[in-house]
């Protein structure tokens, strides 16, 4: 008898749900423990870096030339922030460039007060955001905003607090996936480049106070403090891995910031 002809089972049909739900819980548990294995009991990664431009074009050019990175995905949920986008993907992780289509939004006093294009926040994938608030609170951390989307939930730590940058903290539901990034990063052509984000460098007045703060809040990671220089504090440079290892040390300003290539670390 041909199988389409034939009366699927019935008797199992009841616990067909409770383990496709069962097999959701292993996944994102297996999921979990990888990346604890990887980054510690609790874990926390840098995930992106946004800079913000006054023409998003012009810095998608910029970015997409000199890295060989094509633009993933443009995230129509930041038009509620004023600002327009394109996420650009390293491995598992993304560059992000925002400029205002509004007047009054934050980006834009941002491009006011540092005289023009730069770094604008840091994000980290967390697994315990909800413990890693209730930090910030001891701390009297304010949040700029703090909300979900499908698949994720985040907040944004308010500068004046943590000081030298804006700083997302991020949980999505499956460990490692990473909504902001749009739905196709993962089939993305890799860039002949530079294969990660490894670190980056954020200028404030009294770097060894703020140092402090943040391994309080524990968002200390991939992150160095410098003094501030003329255009005051904020995000100053970004590291990224390189595919070839005889560019390490190479440096480009791209988006009002300093990029340098480091070999991958063995």
């Amino acid at each position: 008898m041909p199988l389409s002809s034939q009366s699927p089972p019935t008797s199992n049909v009841t616990n067909v749900t409770p383990f496709v739900v069962d097999i959701h819980r292993v996944w994102k548990t297996l999921c979990l423990l990888g990346l604890q294995a990887a980054y510690g009991a609790e874990m926390i990664r840098l995930r992106q870096i946004a800079l913000v431009a006054h023409s998003l074009e012009e810095a998608v050019t910029e970015v997409s030339e000199a890295l060989d990175l094509d633009v993933v995905y443009r995230d129509p949920g930041v038009a509620h922030f004023g600002l327009h986008n394109a996420l650009f993907c390293l491995g598992d992780q993304f560059i992000e460039i925002v400029s205002p289509i509004e007047e009054g939004t934050t980006a834009g006093r941002l491009l006011d007060k540092r005289g023009g294009d730069g770094g604008y926040m840091a994000l980290y994938e967390v697994d315990n955001l909800d413990e890693r608030l209730a930090i910030a609170e001891t701390h009297n951390v304010r949040r700029v905003w703090q909300g979900a989307v499908e698949g994720i939930r985040g907040a944004h730590l308010h500068p004046r607090d943590t000081g030298g940058t804006l700083v997302s903290i991020d949980q999505p539901d499956v460990p490692g996936e990473w909504a902001w990034g749009g739905p196709t990063w993962k089939t993305r052509r890799p860039s002949s480049i530079v294969s990660a984000i490894d670190s980056f460098t954020v200028g404030v007045p009294r770097p060894t106070i703020t140092s402090q703060l943040w391994r309080a809040l524990d968002i200390d990671h991939s992150v160095e403090f410098t003094a501030c220089a003329q255009r005051g504090e904020g995000l100053d440079s970004v590291t990224l891995t390189c595919i070839d290892p005889s560019r390490d040390g190479e440096s480009v300003t791209l988006v009002g910031t300093t990029f340098t290539l480091r070999a991958a670390r063995n």
